[in-house]
């Protein structure tokens, strides 16, 4: 029954012939010893149907049967030359009985050339399912591929859809694998591993192993199964997370056999087989039916008990074929009994039987392809290509010996399950390493605190918004182009309201939702980053375009008309409009989802973890984000480039330019940095998140306190709102008026130029008392020295003064002169400076003084 047993003839022979009755001869070789030696059980068996028929009246009254046997070891070899005597060595033979595979090939394939009838009890090789190669070919033990339908259904039960199968190079075990392989294709199970070995099985259960092989099943004779689990025992491919699919035709006690290929005891053993699970054809009837040889299976059984002497059934080889073979005997009397009429009738008998009769072979064939009735083993009837049909046995082992748990009726397709399988684990294992997928999402504290971050800083934009409205009507706030300014917040705001979308992942929504994120995020970056440095880098053009031209257009520089910085702004906008609109329209963002290597979990779990990560892209991103990215680049450069040109230029005009150039810094560095970074960093959600959405939130930050808080804390510490709103109320002229803007800076000018007449004109009067008392110093010393004088020369005295001595210092005008139109109000408005009687000392003339009246 083996799918490797040993060719024997079995001669059958009346061991008591009666007196008048004609032999038939049958000859068979059972496999006494060897790889299979299923004739210690079957051989008795066969023989105790065998003096059961002979003493039925019923069944061929007028033939008894002798039987003569062989052992052929199940050695193709030595079967061939037991062939040989049985067709060469009188008496003639009527049927040949073989017993395992490989001598049942050899002589099935050979019995056509002497018309012989092969009727075998052990084979189960799939490759005997061939009436064109083997055409004269019956067995009551099914094929091996009956086992297939079964392990497909058991694999369907428990979900598997993957499956190992490592087999011993002989054409039984090649043939079942190609039949199990287009099994499980048609059920939707794949094959992924398959292994083979001839003698030595070390490296295929090493390549199971390294395959992560969990659901395996074995085809190999018993003598190669010990080999296969003493090194299923050293690799460890055992226990809960494995199920071996094994033959049941093995002894019970297999796995206790005493072994010297092996190096493995038995515990070893016992530890690597328990839990598999076996399938083999019902052998022996499962229900108390009396079958055409008036025996139930358990009274065969015991039977067979006496019979074998009380021999121990695990260790008699073929005891759970024993059946089949009884049925073989009963099935092959059965058919020669239906061939005396039908023979009888053409003149025939079965004695008659030679080589060369082909009639009645004919006959005995007809008569085996319609049998149908029940034996010990079930009810006995063959398909088109003679081999059995049955059912299904399922067992398990559990705790060292076999648990039926199920049957299996493949014609039927039903499974009778009893639901008694134990497993090591909690049920039946995977049948491969679980992987369970896990989206990466975005840190939730950090999404936490960056939102905070943004939130503070939108409603900062809103109060530095609120102010430059509020204040819009101060000269000072008018000269740095408010409504840029209102932009440049507005882009701000914008930009950190990106910072929420990008920061909304798979945690949040759903995933249908998630390309409208995406969306969100694109357009409020770049309609935000247009607006906020767009407006920034439109002050600085224009500051470098109107400030750093040659002396022939600083004419123009007078002329600065707002629409043009509004429609430059508009211009690098409508850009990005239109670039967003075309890259959404061609090629929308959508979801893709990134794997990572898969993480073994904490703990004893049979599963790993694939890391999962959901991004935003599209079929070209790079080529997107290259045009966007160079685009800005290009913009951030120049910006630097103007900030640095215009970095001394001094104007009223706009008169934060150098803010604005700063902003632009801090800006373009740190763009510059982040926008690679992130491209790298895109595989770490929390890193790249942390990297672009700080840079968003440190960019606004900068650009409104350097924009913003200037111009609060100027117009708060200097009080210049308060002037500039009594200044308006009292001309009462319009602060967009541009003549209204001319007259109230005259006025401002003319204030500042009165002060400083005022104090030039009390110092000029310091100066000029000065010089008269020092005159009058010079007149009382002259008629000391002009009497001396006189005594030569006499002459009457002078009262007047020298003219020459009344003379201003350099740099002044004469006070005699008539140009006193060149003077400001205030002097014509001054007493006489130039008093001849006013008396002066000479120590009243500080030289720390004098240098004050050349400033």
């Amino acid at each position: 029954p083996s799918l490797t047993s040993s060719l024997t003839l079995l001669f059958l022979s009346w061991p008591c012939p009666s007196l008048g009755k004609k032999k038939l001869y049958i000859g068979a070789l059972f496999p006494m010893s060897g790889g299979w030696p299923g004739g210690q059980a079957c051989l008795p068996s066969a023989q105790m149907a065998l003096d059961l028929v002979n003493n039925r009246t019923d069944i061929l009254p007028d033939y008894e049967l002798e039987l003569i046997y062989y052992d052929s070891m199940c050695d193709p070899g030595e079967s061939t030359k037991l062939l040989y005597d049985l067709l060469y060595t009188e008496p003639i033979k009527t049927v040949l009985m073989p017993g395992c595979s490989s001598v049942s090939t050899l002589v099935a394939e050979a019995a056509r050339m002497w018309n012989l009838i092969v009727l075998s009890y052990g084979s189960s090789s799939p490759a005997l399912s061939n009436r064109n190669r083997f055409p004269t070919f019956f067995r009551t033990h099914p094929s091996a591929t009956l086992h297939n339908p079964t392990r497909v259904r058991l694999f369907q039960k428990w979900k598997w859809t993957k499956i190992a199968t490592i087999q011993q190079t002989t054409e039984v075990f090649t043939s079942t694998l190609d039949d199990l392989e287009q099994r499980v294709k048609e059920a939707g199970i794949e094959i992924s591993v398959r292994q083979s070995f001839l003698t030595d099985p070390a490296v295929a259960v090493k390549n199971l192993k390294r395959q992560d092989a969990r659901i395996i099943v074995g085809l190999f004779y018993e003598t190669e199964a010990r080999k296969v689990f003493c090194e299923v025992f050293k690799e460890k491919l055992y226990g809960k997370k494995y199920v071996w699919f094994l033959i049941g035709w093995y002894a019970d006690n297999w796995f206790k056999i005493k072994d010297p290929s092996i190096n493995c005891t038995i515990e070893n053993m016992t530890e690597a087989v328990e839990g598999h699970v076996t399938t083999e054809i019902v052998m022996l009837n499962p229900e108390t039916v009396r079958g055409a040889s008036n025996l139930t299976s358990q009274e065969f059984l015991g039977a067979l008990m006496n019979r074998l002497g009380g021999k121990n059934p695990e260790e008699t080889g073929g005891f759970q074929e024993a059946p089949l073979a009884y049925d073989a005997v009963w099935a092959l009397a059965l058919a020669l009994n239906k061939t005396v009429a039908p023979l009888k009738a053409k003149g025939r008998r079965l004695e008659d039987f030679n080589y060369n009769n082909h009639d009645i072979t004919a006959e005995i064939y007809r008569a085996l392809n319609t049998s149908s009735f029940e034996g010990v083993s079930g009810h006995v009837v063959f398909d088109a290509q003679g081999s059995r049909m049955a059912m299904t046995l399922i067992e398990q082992l559990q705790g060292g010996s076999y648990k039926k748990i199920g049957y299996y009726d493949s014609s039927q397709k039903n499974l009778s399950w009893f639901g008694n399988d134990v497993w090591i684990g909690a049920g039946p294992p995977a049948d491969s390493t679980i992987v369970i997928e896990e989206f990466r999402y975005l840190s939730q504290k950090l999404f936490a605190a960056v939102s905070v971050f943004a939130g503070l800083g939108i409603l900062l934009g809103i109060v530095c918004l609120t102010f430059n409205i509020y204040n819009s009507n101060v000269r000072y706030i008018q000269n740095s182009q408010p409504y840029l300014n209102n932009m440049t917040a507005v882009g701000c705001m914008m930009a950190l309201a990106a910072v929420f979308p990008l920061g909304i992942d798979g945690h949040h929504i759903h995933r249908s939702q998630f390309p409208v994120v995406c969306q969100f995020r694109l357009w409020l970056l770049g309609l935000g980053f247009s607006l906020a440095y767009g407006s920034m880098f439109t002050k600085i053009w224009w500051v470098h375009n109107l400030f750093t031209k040659k002396e022939e257009k600083k004419e123009k520089r007078k002329h600065l008309e707002p629409w043009k910085l509004y429609a430059t702004v508009g211009v690098l906008l409508a850009i990005d409009i239109l670039s967003l609109m075309i890259w959404q329209i061609v090629d929308p963002l959508h979801i893709t989802v990134e794997k990572f290597t898969r993480e073994a979990p904490k703990g004893d779990l049979d599963v790993l973890i694939q890391p999962l990560l959901e991004h935003c892209t599209s079929e070209k991103m790079n080529t997107w984000l290259g045009v966007v990215y160079g685009y800005k680049g290009l913009l951030l450069l120049l910006g630097i480039f103007l900030a640095y040109e215009t970095k001394s230029v001094s104007t009223e005009k706009i008169n934060d330019h150098r803010a604005v150039g700063m902003a632009i810094y801090n800006v373009a560095v740190l763009c510059m940095i982040t926008a690679p970074v992130t491209m790298i960093l895109t595989s770490q959600q929390d890193a790249s998140f942390a990297f672009a959405a700080l840079a968003i939130v440190f960019s606004v930050y900068i650009t409104l306190v350097v924009l913003f808080v200037p111009k609060m804390r100027r117009l708060i510490t200097r009080g210049e709102w308060q002037s500039e709103q009594q200044d308006t109320l009292k001309t009462g002229s319009s602060t967009n008026n541009n003549d209204e803007e001319k007259s109230r800076q005259l006025e401002r000018e003319n204030r500042e130029l009165q002060k400083i007449i005022q104090e030039k004109e009390q110092r000029v009067s310091e100066l000029r008392n000065q010089l008269v008392e020092r005159q009058a110093l010079r007149n009382r010393r002259r008629p000391s020295s002009g009497t001396n004088q006189n005594h030569s020369n006499p002459s009457p005295p002078s009262s007047q003064p020298d003219p020459k001595s009344l003379l201003p210092p350099p740099g002044y005008p004469n006070p005699a002169s008539d140009n006193h139109s060149s003077l400001p109000p205030s002097f014509s408005n001054s007493s006489n400076l130039y008093q001849a009687d006013s008396k002066i000392s000479r120590n009243h003339c500080h030289n720390s003084q004098i240098p004050l009246l050349y400033k």
